[in-house]
């Protein structure tokens, strides 16, 4: 055996032995670091009971939302008006004992089969990762819906305001656009970052939630609506953009404070078809993606949110992760339809969060210039006969977050903001420069069905390698015209240009980058 065999084979091993000893230990843990009821009060799978619902928790309308009192379903021997405390609303929402793990050779324990990549949702299998006692023991996925905004839930539940076993009801909740099956939804390599059937899941999965019981949620939802973005109206006005009646309407007149019919210019609207879509991870498909082992991303995830996961170790035979990460939106301008028909043009936008430029004008980026463009070259290509599409990722500051990129703002500010320092400042901070990791990225566009993109509106090829890499083709890239660059924004589009990133413009070498410099706060008023 070859030394390095050698060495690849004791890795694995000790690998093996880490993940041995990390659930030897959540063992321990669950048997030494118990807290809350007596064990009379809660059967173990570990921590969870067979017995019904616990009572539903409502407000007492002479309560502050930090009280709650029992439901008429409350044993008789607690008064229909009791307030009860923290500790004891504590054992109404959480009658068993505090469960730190679980375990695949645990007593009880049987996850709803999944398999990720199946051309039937009935062989596929819902995501399900629901700690109610109805679904816990059949639980397929680690996390929480919504992403971030779990937390949230936690807090209503906490406060009683929120039953922790509402069951929604999905009436009426149907895509009014249909984004039907596409090929790629069948393979397990193309879409791994969410749930390609999560907006279909209480039309496909209705028998595991109506018949069994289980807590399956929708992770995408579609909708429909028109915008109104004021730099759209003016572009309108200006007449450089056609006002068709069915993709750009314009809006209805103002009102005059008396109430009268003004006659100022109103703008237009946008018809668009819309898409929200929440992480759900396929585990083994990321780390493939990203080039590593599946042992390795489930350390760094593990170790990295604090321990927040201790199952990412202990349940190697769950597959399936919701993250506490922001989600994704799809704007579709034109025929959806569109999108999946080669014969069709097709102008695309992948863009990133910038809240500061996007929302609030920052005049230091080119986030909202390029953002707005994209939307008319979008509308523009639908008018021609095709189809736009904008995604929306929430990734604020290259996935840095915005105190990040603020306090990058500072440095730049102070210590000389030119070109040839742009990316330095960042990496001095955050120790990297980027972490968009745009591998995850194209998998929004196999589920929309698109093959091949006629129009790029981009100059990062990070999106633009990922996506061609990913087996789409992009025939024409181009990148925000020269006049719509903020003045202080140059040193963004500068910096990127020299580091190698797309331009239909001038070349900048390395000496050039020195001479672009953006104001400093001292020559501008605040």
């Amino acid at each position: 055996m070859s030394s390095d065999a050698l060495l690849t084979q004791i890795l694995a091993q000790l690998s093996a032995l880490q993940v041995s000893q990390q659930t030897l230990q959540a063992k321990l843990d669950t048997f030494t670091t118990l807290v809350g009821s007596p064990p009379s009060h809660g059967t173990p799978i570990t921590g969870h009971n067979d017995s019904p619902t616990p009572p539903s928790l409502l407000l007492s309308p002479s309560s502050s939302l930090s009280k709650v009192q029992l439901a008429s379903t409350s044993p008789a021997s607690t008064p229909s008006d009791h307030i009860l405390t923290d500790r004891e609303r504590e054992k109404a929402l959480y009658p068993g004992r505090v469960l730190l793990t679980t375990h695949p050779d645990q007593h009880g324990i049987k996850p709803f089969p999944i398999q990720w990549g199946a051309p039937d949702p009935s062989l596929r299998g819902p995501v399900i990762c629901s700690r109610l006692p109805s679904s816990v023991k059949q639980r397929n996925a680690l996390g929480a819906h919504s992403g971030s905004y779990s937390i949230y839930r936690a807090l209503a539940i906490a406060m009683g305001t929120l039953n922790p076993t509402h069951k929604p009801d999905y009436s009426m909740t149907e895509p009014p656009v249909p984004i039907p099956p596409q090929p790629a939804w069948s393979d397990p390599h193309k879409i791994v970052s969410f749930d390609p059937w999560g907006h279909l899941v209480p039309q496909v999965f209705r028998k595991e939630v109506d018949e069994l019981g289980l807590d399956v949620r929708p992770s995408i939802a579609v909708t429909k609506a028109h915008i109104k973005l004021s730099e759209i109206d003016e572009t309108a006005r200006k007449g450089e953009l056609e006002v068709d009646g069915k993709i750009v309407l314009a809006t209805r007149p103002l009102k005059n404070v008396d109430g009268t019919e003004s006659d100022a210019y109103s703008g237009v609207e946008i018809t668009t078809s819309k898409a929200a879509v929440e992480p759900v991870w396929y585990l083994p498909g990321i780390a493939e993606r990203f080039g590593i082992s599946e042992s390795l991303l489930r350390r760094a995830l593990f170790e990295d949110t604090g321990g927040m996961y201790p199952e990412l170790i202990t349940r190697p035979d769950i597959k399936v992760f919701l993250p506490p990460i922001g989600n994704l939106t799809v704007y579709i301008f034109g025929n959806p339809a569109f999108l999946y028909d080669e014969s069709k043009e097709l102008t695309l936008r992948v863009h990133d969060e910038c809240n500061g430029s996007d929302v609030f004008g920052s005049d230091i980026c080119t986030c909202k210039p390029y953002l707005v463009y994209a939307i008319e070259e979008c509308i523009r290509c639908a008018q021609r006969g095709g189809v736009g599409l904008v995604v929306y990722f929430r990734k604020e500051g290259r996935a840095l977050g915005e105190v990040t990129k603020y306090l990058v703002y500072n440095l730049r500010k102070r210590g000389g903001d030119s070109a040839d320092k742009y990316f330095k400042s960042t990496e001095l901070i955050a120790g990297v420069k980027d972490m968009r990791f745009q591998a995850l990225m194209p998998d929004v566009l196999h589920w929309l069905g698109i093959k091949k993109i006629d129009n790029m509106v981009s100059m990062s090829d990070m999106k633009y390698n990922a996506i061609v890499q990913s087996g789409i083709p992009i025939l024409k890239r181009y990148d925000l015209p020269e006049h719509l660059i903020p003045p202080d924004s140059r040193v963004e589009i500068d910096a990127k240009i020299a580091a190698g990133y797309f331009t239909s413009g001038k070349s900048i070498t390395e000496q050039d980058l020195v001479k672009t410099v953006g104001r400093t706060w001292e020559e501008t008023e605040h």
